[in-house]
């Protein structure tokens, strides 16, 4: 795996951010120059010696798509961490692809593009103008340095993204139409990305001078997401192939389900159709061949919105369980704010790192537990300090823009 998120970059410094409640939300000077409500956001920080280490200088000379940027950096990283090599005049692998996706890609790029489109200097944008704005830039840019022969795509659904690419993976290999996939999703930062959310008035502006408590999933004083950006990417490979290589194995996929309410009975462009969260999470759980009641913890979607309680209600409700019995559930956006497309899978490399390494990481801020969640799955499994104890099975959902949902089971490989 590799991350590329606002509170680490690089899988040791992601788990420790993680175990430890460390925010990656800050203040960004840029947005209060241009006057938003909301100056504050998740933004991963990359020093120019890190980037000299994925790209060349050639590239880094043209290159103004911060998504990309993070996209190839977890990529790389998650392709190393897979034991595979990264040699960009290797012959063509042709059992490997991959699936990495993305919301808005380049929108600095275009930026630039616009302006010397405008300017009469279309000469002058350069060759590399296309492949950053292209939503497939993404994966045609991991594929140069990769050289993967097999399904090279992008996929794009909102904040669902990067947990249905996972999904799109796993499908593909179970069909045995590729031996892996490099998976996962990126969202570019800035601006130009953050500007219509602040302008729906969805964001928290009271909390300016103090960013690390604006981001607040479950709580009652939840007043909006904070928006964030970065990337996350697992390497997927048939179980077989990995044991035989040797391959380190976090986790296994054991199954998921992608659907999408229909912007019907009660779901719209903003909302989920709560009837079709329920059928997502249930036929999750079936194609896994898991029980509900076996779950030991859930990594909600959970956004810090007024639709948390409702997620809540939904889960409870499809998995038929009472507050006892009901698992730990958690969300990252606390602690990164939401990553809109990066979201699913920089959330899935987290739900892995719990199963692999037994633990639940903390919800921070959520010392106002919103009163029905409480009711609803008591308190004690809302839990505010990260827990250090046995996760043998985990659900992973994403509930998305355009009312499309997404939720994967990760289980303990042994």
């Amino acid at each position: 795996m590799g991350v590329a998120a606002p509170n680490g970059v690089g899988l040791e410094n992601f788990e420790q951010a993680i175990q430890q409640g460390i925010s990656g939300i800050r203040f960004q000077p840029e947005l209060e120059r241009l006057k938003f409500s909301c100056q504050i956001a998740g933004k991963p920080e990359i020093p120019e010696n890190l980037l000299q280490e994925y790209f060349t200088p050639l590239e880094l000379r043209s290159l103004n798509s911060s998504g990309i940027v993070y996209g190839v950096i977890s990529g790389i990283d998650a392709w190393k961490d897979a034991g595979l090599t990264v040699h960009e005049e290797s012959a063509t692998d042709w059992d490997s692809g991959i699936i990495f996706g993305t919301g808005i890609l380049g929108v600095d790029k275009f930026r630039e593009a616009i302006h010397m489109i405008d300017a009469g200097k279309t000469r002058r944008l350069g060759s590399t103008s296309v492949v950053q704005t292209m939503a497939s830039g993404i994966s045609a840019y991991l594929n140069k340095k990769l050289g993967c022969g097999n399904q090279v795509t992008t996929n794009s659904s909102a904040c669902t993204t990067g947990t249905e690419a996972v999904l799109m993976a796993y499908d593909r290999i179970k069909l045995g139409k590729v031996t892996r996939v490099l998976t996962g999703s990126c969202s570019d930062s800035g601006p130009y990305i953050w500007g219509g959310f602040d302008a729906m008035r969805i964001l928290p502006h009271k909390y300016n001078q103090d960013p690390t408590n604006a981001s607040r999933p479950m709580s009652e004083s939840a007043a909006g997401f904070v928006p964030g950006s970065g990337a996350g990417a697992l390497v997927l490979e048939e179980l077989e192939s990995a044991k035989k290589r040797g391959a380190k194995i976090y986790a296994e996929v054991l199954g998921g389900h992608i659907n999408s309410g229909g912007q019907r009975n009660g779901g719209s462009m903003t909302a989920p159709n709560s009837e079709g969260v329920k059928k997502c999470i249930q036929n999750a759980i079936f194609d896994a061949g898991v029980r509900g009641d076996g779950l030991d913890t859930i990594n909600g979607h959970l956004t810090a919105t007024t639709m948390d309680a409702t997620e809540i209600s939904n889960w409870k409700t499809a998995l038929d369980l009472n507050a006892a019995d009901f698992p730990s559930i958690n969300s990252l956006k606390g602690l990164t704010g939401h990553c809109l497309s990066a979201s699913g899978s920089i959330e899935c490399v987290a739900s892995v790192l719990q199963v692999s390494k037994n633990f639940i990481f903390g919800n921070i801020n959520t010392g106002d537990l919103h009163p029905e969640i409480e009711n609803l799955v008591g308190r004690e499994n809302v839990p505010q300090k990260t827990l250090f104890r046995e996760v043998n099975l985990l659900a992973k959902a994403s509930f998305g823009f355009g009312d499309v949902n997404a939720v994967v089971i990760f289980g303990k490989f042994s």
